[in-house]
């Protein structure tokens, strides 16, 4: 700039990812690396809640509210990304049918930037919407982690990027999954026309210029 599931045991083996998710609109360019497919990703990975064997993404009980985020591009350098469960409080309106746990794709980076970028969060049929970045300057971000149950963009290219590592050994991201969970990192990473549902975004530092917030009729 942070997918759903029921009450699981950490300590039982995770069951296999839905063949569904998201789609990678546009080419990619393949002498750097594609975008994996984010339905094999999380059927590949170990679906285990972030304990102290890697940093938390979301360190918050998460509203259980989706927003969306757009932008016309993203930079950054020190690229990870690995599956994730967040989690509600207890006995929050949003859980559903999902015991307050939502599935997700943690996406981490160490420096970023961002152009024109959008946020919106639907509250009884209006949108709070925020805008930046969209007036020459772009958005600044460190130690980002965003935790998405979709993702989407026009293209994606990263450089030197290692795919089914442990994400527990990462050294590029600003933080590590857990033990045993697969990942990817990368040096760098070049995303066009980036879409993305999230449940949580978390940074050190976010400097926004040309910063508006106000309620609108449609989202992102």
């Amino acid at each position: 700039m942070a997918l759903s599931e029921g009450t699981t045991d950490p300590t039982s083996p995770p069951a296999p990812a839905s063949p569904g998710g998201a789609e990678t609109r546009g080419g990619v360019r393949y002498r750097r690396a594609a975008l994996m497919g984010v339905p094999a990703f999380l059927a590949a990975s170990t679906l285990v809640v972030l304990t102290a064997q890697g940093a938390l993404a979301a360190q918050f009980a998460i509203s259980g509210m989706p927003f969306t985020v757009t932008a016309d591009s993203l930079e950054g350098t020190g690229f990870g990304q690995f599956g994730a469960l967040d989690h509600m409080a207890e006995g929050s309106p949003n859980a559903g049918d999902t015991g307050g746990q939502v599935l997700v794709i943690v996406t981490a980076i160490r420096e970023a930037k961002l152009t024109n970028l959008c946020q919106s969060v639907e509250l009884g049929g209006t949108h709070l919407l925020i805008t930046a970045g969209n007036r020459g300057t772009p958005v600044k971000a460190s130690g980002l982690t965003t935790d998405s149950t979709e993702m989407a963009a026009r293209l994606a290219e990263f450089d030197n990027i290692e795919i089914g590592g442990d994400a527990s050994t990462f050294d590029k991201p600003p933080v590590k999954g857990p033990l045993g969970s697969f990942g990817q990192q990368a040096d760098t990473v070049s995303i066009k026309n980036v879409r993305q549902t999230n449940y949580a975004t978390t940074a050190t530092r976010f400097t926004l210029p040309d910063l508006h917030m106000g309620f609108s009729s449609k989202g992102c």
